[in-house]
């Protein structure tokens, strides 16, 4: 039998574990890239006899595209932050 453990840090209201034994690493990517799964404190995948730590595989599998910096449209977001700028001072 093969499962995973997924430990979410809460901050002051606890700690919660996760653990369904119907859930497949692909599901569990998919709540991390959903935003289902937060805070994640580790990942344990057990199997048969065995735990292994993870944690930085799945999340690495979860990340986001990263964008170059040069497809950045830096005018654009100039542009918006004076324009959010001039509607604060409306207000």
């Amino acid at each position: 039998m093969q499962y995973f453990v997924v430990m979410i840090d809460y901050g002051r209201r606890g700690r919660e574990a996760v653990v369904d034994p119907e859930i497949t690493r692909r599901e569990v990517i998919s709540r991390i890239v959903s935003g289902e799964y937060q805070n994640v404190s580790f990942i344990h995948e057990i199997a048969e006899n065995s735990v292994e730590d993870v944690t930085e595989a799945i999340l690495a599998e979860a990340a986001l595209p990263q964008i170059p910096p040069e497809d950045i449209d830096l005018q654009a977001k100039r542009l918006d932050h004076a324009r959010d700028l001039r509607k604060h001072e409306r207000a």
